[in-house]
C-alpha cells in the first residue's frame, strides 16, 4: 500500500465528491472480467506513455521467468496491468508432487514445501521477487494517476503534496535476519514492522485507516497485523447483507452503494480499532485517517 500526505483540509473538499470518485475511477482501471484475460475491464486497452516506459525496468526479468514458465503468458501482458487496481485477491500455488523429489513419505501432503536450494525454490523467489518489484512500481504509478485525477477534478482546490510518503508490501516474501539467523520471512496478512519502519493498516470501507511506526518487536519477526481481516467470506456477506445494510455502513463515504461491492462492506470485517488494540506492542499509531472517497475495483 502507498499514503502521500497532502496540503488539502476538509474546507478545501467540495460538498459533492462524485466527481473526484469518478475522476479516480476513470484514471486507475480497476474490476475484472474475462478471467484476468486479454479482454479485462481492470486492464489498459491502450497502456499509457508512461507505464511503458516504467515497464523497461521489469521487462528483462519477466522474459526470464516466461522462458521457463510458459503458462505465465496465457493472460493478458502484465505491462496492461501495470497502474491498475485490480480486484479480488492475488495467489501462486505451487504443485505439491515436487516433494516427492526430497521426501517419500509427507506425514500430510499439505506439509509440502520447497526446499532451499533446490532449482524450484530458486525459481520462486527470482518470481516473488520480481513480483513485488512490480507491485511497488504499480503502486507508484497508481498514485500519480490518483494525484493528476484529484488535480482535475472540477470544485476540489489546489493543492501541494509533503514529502510524507508511505510505500510498504502487504502479503511478501522478505529475506531477513532474525535470532541471529538469516531466514525467509512470509507475511501473509501481515506487514513489515520494524524499529520505526512507517506502514498503513487500512480498515474497511467504512473504517478509519491507520499510519502506523512500527516498534520493532522480535518475537513478531519485526511484524503487524495489515488490516481488520474478514470475520466472514465473501458468499457469507453476499447472503447476509442488503444493500440497505451496505448504505447504512458506509453513510458519509462517497463509495459505490451496489450489489457488486456487498462482499466488502465494513461488516463482513473484524473491528480495526480491536485490531489495534491487540497489536500495541507491535506499531504506535501515528496518524488516523476517516475516509471520505472509496474506490472499490
Amino acid at each position: 500500500m502507498a499514503a502521500v500526505r497532502t496540503s488539502l483540509v476538509a474546507s478545501d473538499l467540495p460538498d459533492d465528491l462524485k466527481a473526484l470518485r469518478s475522476a479516480i475511477e476513470a484514471a486507475v482501471p480497476h474490476g475484472r472480467t474475462d478471467h484476468g484475460g486479454r479482454k479485462d475491464i481492470g486492464a489498459w486497452r491502450e497502456v499509457p506513455e508512461r507505464n511503458r516506459a516504467q515497464w523497461t525496468a521489469l521487462e528483462d526479468g519477466y522474459k526470464r521467468i516466461v522462458a521457463k514458465h510458459q503458462k505465465v503468458s496465457r493472460n493478458a501482458h502484465p505491462s496492461a496491468h501495470l497502474g491498475t487496481l485490480g480486484t479480488g485477491n492475488h495467489f501462486i500455488e505451487l504443485a505439491k508432487k515436487d516433494m516427492r523429489h526430497h521426501l517419500t513419505n509427507l506425514p500430510d501432503r499439505d506439509l509440502a514445501y520447497l526446499e532451499e536450494g533446490t532449482e524450484h525454490f530458486n525459481e520462486y523467489v527470482e518470481a516473488v521477487g520480481w513480483a513485488q518489484n512490480y507491485a511497488r512500481l504499480n503502486r507508484d504509478l497508481m498514485m500519480d494517476a490518483v494525484l493528476e485525477a484529484a488535480r482535475s477534478s472540477p470544485g476540489l482546490r489546489p493543492f501541494t503534496i509533503t514529502d510524507e510518503v508511505v510505500n510498504c508490501h502487504h502479503n511478501y516474501v522478505s529475506h531477513e535476519t532474525h535470532f541471529g539467523e538469516q531466514v525467509f520471512v512470509t507475511r501473509k496478512g501481515a506487514v513489515r514492522a520494524g524499529l520505526g519502519d512507517l506502514g498503513i493498516i487500512p480498515g474497511s470501507m467504512g473504517a478509519r485507516s491507520y499510519i502506523v511506526r512500527g516498534l520493532g518487536n522480535p518475537n513478531s519477526f519485526m511484524s503487524c497485523s495489515h488490516g481488520a481481516g474478514r470475520s466472514m467470506s465473501r458468499a457469507e456477506a453476499r447472503r447476509r447483507f442488503t444493500i440497505a445494510d451496505h448504505e447504512a455502513a458506509t453513510a458519509g463515504i462517497e463509495c459505490r452503494k451496489d450489489v457488486d461491492v456487498i462482499d466488502e462492506t465494513p461488516a463482513a470485517y473484524k473491528p480495526i480499532d480491536a485490531v489495534m488494540a491487540a497489536q500495541k506492542d507491535l506499531v504506535e499509531v501515528v496518524h488516523i485517517l476517516h475516509q471520505v472517497v472509496c474506490v472499490k475495483g
